[in-house]
């Protein structure tokens, strides 16, 4: 089958999901805020060694609880790639505590697993002959995440430890001797203080192995990455791709940057390795490269691939795949001429290839690597490949987009990929989702710029529909293809609304030029795309509102909020501002992560305040005059609270309409079940209350 088929089949599958009879139809509504919360969510796909079969992580929704809980489930892959599973997925286990992390036992025989049923997050093992789960490590600490060794003889986890203690007892001393003084205060010596949504508190993630007994109990830790006085895996979200074993389970590469006083501004990671047992010191093997090294992967000649960026401080720089050999060491750039960041490696099933996905024209596609040539094939390319695992038969891919929450499918060269689950059939059974379509016009400078509408829930010819038109944030992601959790358009598609959003300059997927364009530019050639992709829809599409529309968009798309409030007062009805910059000075004082504020202004805000200040928000406040719903987190410390509650003081001071909804227990996301309710129902009634839309929110 020809490529363009294989992506109609893939649509097709997700089509397929979504499809309702005539009659269904009629009594159908779109997906609500509440749909979104129930959801259940696939993830972290992993195949047998044998190839034929696949463990997952499946995540549902305990709203009494007010939180998700994750479960194991299995099912085996059919002979052949167009079979699909050969049977109805397993669930494999069923604990009040969260099961996740699948990692097979090399013999197959088995899963380990992370499980905090025993009171704390611990590995355990679970045999598929039956049985319950057994626990292998008894650790005075919380394991982050682990790796099994291709051996089986060994794991490899991560832990929080005081940096200078020289056993595990001494920081289950320390921290118990914390909580005991009753003293408060924290005190630093250098940056970080804080980190996402956590005050540090002196303890870094380290890297641990563990021998692995006969009876499966695991031995005493050996901490692997001491010598190197960083965070591994990195924080805040980093997991197991940090770090890797050999593919004869002797040698471990771990990722790290130091955690030293350049660490808030320096994006320089470096690849380390390291015997498994600890018999030698960590060395460094990217030492020449100033910048980012991620990834490690290991082929089945030895050979050593991961993803390396070019410019130190530049955190969404283009990652090209490197290749180090094994048998002289000499090490090449192998996608050095593909204008594509990484954002995902693998390795194929039989270890002789690699696979990666990448941001492409508005997709997350899966691509295939020749590590001898570095010539790419496009596996999957319609959609969002969100994870990988290869298998005998192909590639395992957890695939959605903007009509499709994730599921597994299995994507075979030159075949239709075959579904694996449907984890959300019934539920979305029962609703219609919004079609969506691509569309392109000539933005600013008159380069060809990509945005996506999607069509409301009961889409009638003729009849014109409100906008929510969705900035997003980043700024160097997309808005396209995917699914989200957060800023689903579906959503306010089910409400009733036509939702448009651009993938303006600065968005990946388009070139690594384009990418870059929007640093120091961050209210130019981004706003001109905003206002020509509004215009290019309202002309393409004439069942949009040009006088119903509301602008909404959270971090980078909430300081877009508040620079249209100030620069393109006159276009929408309302706003929606969710953790926006408002004062470029402030924020450069009081954000951790100081390598992107100052990459995107041209260094420190004292060394470079004029660049800062050209785009601050701040310095238009006297022409705002679009109401403004406001939302931030107090545990957010990317855009600090202040910045949301200087925006609302401003409104409210000149008198123009405004609301302020703080969410004390949320970081620079809303995670919560019952505050994703909230956060919607105010979001979709502020929209409805400025179009002229007097129906309800849908939260129910």
């Amino acid at each position: 089958m020809s490529m363009p088929a294989v992506l109609v089949a893939l649509v097709a599958l997700a089509l397929a999901s979504t499809t309702l009879s005539a009659a269904d139809a009629a009594t159908a509504k779109g997906l609500t805020a509440d749909d979104l919360v129930r959801l259940a969510r696939v993830s972290d796909p992993q195949v047998s060694p044998d190839g034929r079969r696949v463990a997952y992580t499946l995540r549902e929704t305990d709203l009494e609880a007010n939180r998700g809980r994750t479960d194991l489930w299995v099912l085996e892959l059919g002979k052949r790639p167009r079979d699909g599973a050969s049977s109805p997925p397993r669930r494999l286990t069923q604990h009040p505590a969260s099961d996740s992390a699948p990692r097979w036992a090399p013999d197959g025989r088995g899963l380990y697993f992370l499980s905090s049923r025993g009171g704390s997050s611990q590995i355990w093992y679970l045999a598929l002959t039956g049985g319950e789960p057994q626990q292998v490590t008894t650790l005075p600490l919380d394991v982050g995440s682990f790796e099994v060794s291709p051996r089986g003889d060994r794991l490899a986890v991560s832990m929080e430890v005081f940096a200078d203690c020289v056993d595990l007892q001494c920081s289950v001393d320390r921290l118990a001797a914390r909580d005991k003084h009753k003293a408060s205060g924290l005190i630093y010596d250098q940056l970080f203080v804080r980190h996402w949504d956590t005050w540090k508190d002196g303890r870094l993630s380290q890297l641990f192995t563990l021998p692995l007994a006969a009876d499966g109990k695991a031995g005493k830790p050996v901490n692997v990455s001491r010598a190197v006085r960083a965070d591994v895996p990195s924080k805040p979200f980093g997991g197991d791709e940090d770090y890797a074993f050999s593919r004869d389970g002797a040698r471990i590469v771990f990722s790290a940057r130091l955690s030293d006083r350049s660490e808030p501004w320096s994006t320089n990671f470096d690849l380390y390795e390291v015997a498994a047992d600890g018999s030698d010191a960590p060395r460094n093997l990217t030492a020449d490269n100033p910048a980012w090294d991620a990834q490690p992967v290991f082929l089945a000649n030895g050979d050593l691939a991961w993803l390396a960026m070019a410019r130190p401080g530049f955190e969404a720089d283009r990652f090209t795949v490197m290749l180090r050999s094994a048998r002289d060491g000499k090490v090449r750039a192998l996608t050095g001429d593909w204008d594509r960041s990484v954002r995902h490696l693998g390795a194929s099933f039989d270890g002789k290839r690699l696979l990666a996905t990448a941001d492409d024209i508005g997709q997350v596609a899966l691509f295939d690597i020749d590590p001898a040539t570095g010539v790419r094939s496009r596996l999957v390319g319609e959609g969002q490949v969100q994870a990988f695992a290869p298998a005998a038969q192909g590639v395992v891919i957890a695939w959605a987009s903007l009509g499709s929450p994730p599921d597994l499918h299995l994507a075979a060269r030159g075949q239709p990929p075959a579904r694996l689950t449907s984890v959300n059939a019934a539920l979305l059974g029962a609703r219609e989702l919004g079609a969506s379509e691509q569309f392109s016009f000539a933005g600013a400078d008159g380069a060809k710029v990509h945005g996506y509408v999607v069509k409301p829930q009961g889409w009638i010819p003729g009849k014109k529909y409100p906008i929510a038109f969705i900035v997003h944030g980043g700024p160097q992601v997309s808005f396209a293809n995917h699914w989200s959790w957060r800023w689903n358009p579906q959503v306010y598609a089910g409400a009733g609304y036509g939702v448009v959003f651009i993938d303006f300059h600065g968005s990946p997927g388009y070139g690594q030029a384009f990418t870059d364009s929007i640093s120091q530019d961050w209210g130019g050639k981004p706003l001109v795309d905003l206002q020509k992709g509004l215009d290019a829809a309202l002309a393409r599409y004439d069942w949009l509102d040009g006088t119903r529309a509301c602008s909404l968009g959270a971090s980078y798309g909430g300081f877009m909020q508040n620079w249209i409030a100030g620069n393109w007062p006159d276009r929408f009805k309302c706003i929606v501002n969710h953790a926006g910059i408002f004062d470029q000075r402030t924020m450069y004082y009081t954000t951790e992560e100081l390598w992107f504020t100052e990459w995107e202004n041209g260094g420190p805000y004292y060394a470079n305040p004029q660049v800062h200040e050209k785009f601050n928000p701040a310095d238009h406040v006297t022409k705002w005059k679009t109401p403004m719903l406001v939302i931030h987190g107090a545990l957010d410390y990317r855009v600090p609270y202040s910045q949301g509650l200087a925006t609302f003081t401003a409104l409210q001071r000149q008198g123009v309409e405004s609301r302020f909804v703080f969410f004390p227990d949320e970081n620079h996301w809303i995670l919560k079940p019952a505050n994703s309710l909230l956060w919607h129902a105010e979001v979709i009634g502020w929209l409805d209350k400025h179009t002229g839309d007097a129906s309800p929110p849908q939260t129910r």
